[in-house]
């Protein structure tokens, strides 16, 4: 497997980007056909069925992501106490969820000089902090 850096690390969950939610998508618009070539109340309640499923598989994934996100800020909160120091670590709590999720990738030897970049105003967006890492630390747990 190729090391993770910036240009790979979007991460793909086949059986939800690739079938589940591909069918679903499917579904609500083969419902939406039906409903108007025979217009009835069957029809429209399968409307209402397929977008509802559609939702709660969003539902899903986006509900696994935000507890991942969770686990990430909580691993980060610990690795800042070892790592930065104490006036950095108390500045550390201005820092948004994005902003930290995306620090995760930092290698240990570059996390002060970025920590440092993103509060003070330099590195703001995932995108700008995650072209900024030099030394790219892989998360392969991340679905």
């Amino acid at each position: 497997m190729e090391p993770q850096n910036f240009a790979n690390h979007t991460r793909w969950h086949p059986p939800f980007h690739f079938f589940i939610a591909p069918v679903m998508l499917v579904n609500v618009i083969w419902a939406i056909v039906v409903l108007v070539k025979t217009p009835d109340w069957n029809s429209g309640w399968w409307v209402i069925v397929s977008v509802a499923l559609l939702v709660l598989a969003f539902l899903v994934r986006l509900n696994s992501l935000k507890v991942q996100d969770r686990l990430i800020r909580l691993e980060e909160k610990l690795r800042y106490q070892q790592l930065l120091p104490a006036p950095l670590l108390q500045q550390c709590g201005t820092l948004s969820q994005g902003q930290i999720v995306a620090l995760r990738f930092a290698g240990d030897e570059e996390l002060n000089e970025l920590v440092n970049a993103v509060v003070a105003g330099k590195l703001s967006s995932q995108k700008e902090i995650k072209q900024a890492i030099k030394s790219w630390r892989a998360d392969t747990f991340r679905v």
